[in-house]
């Protein structure tokens, strides 16, 4: 499929696909003319990105990380692929993330609490 099928598919905007591209996080093909190529595991692919973009990964992280991801509850890990750099970095991602997790839940409860206090019919 071509790059705007892609990104009809997933959602993504063509510009975020390239930027991908740059990355070095997606690999399309090439047909004769030039045009990007992406074979249908590229939906996946992309999807995988975008979660992990989402969830507040670096693309230097997703990167390291993305060869050995097969499907989203799946890890493919070679044992050689861990070194002590990717762990250390994996690690440090890992508390950043539970520091967000635990701000995030924070205001959620502050919210909830401001709720209660104002409309404690509707409370919950």
């Amino acid at each position: 499929m071509k790059i705007g099928e892609l990104s009809r598919h997933t959602g993504v905007p063509t510009r975020m696909l390239r930027y991908y591209e740059e990355q070095d996080l997606l690999h399309p093909g090439r047909a004769e003319n030039g045009y990007r190529r992406y074979d249908e595991s590229a939906l996946h692919r992309v999807q995988q990105i975008r979660g992990l973009l989402d969830s507040g990964l670096t693309t230097e992280i997703i990167r390291t990380i993305l060869p050995f991801l097969n499907k989203p509850d799946e890890i493919h890990l070679h044992p050689e692929c861990l070194t002590p750099e990717t762990a250390a970095l994996l690690r440090g991602e890992a508390e950043r993330i539970q520091q967000r997790i635990d701000c995030l839940a924070r205001n959620r409860d502050a919210i909830r609490a401001y709720l209660a206090a104002v409309q404690p019919e509707t409370a919950g």
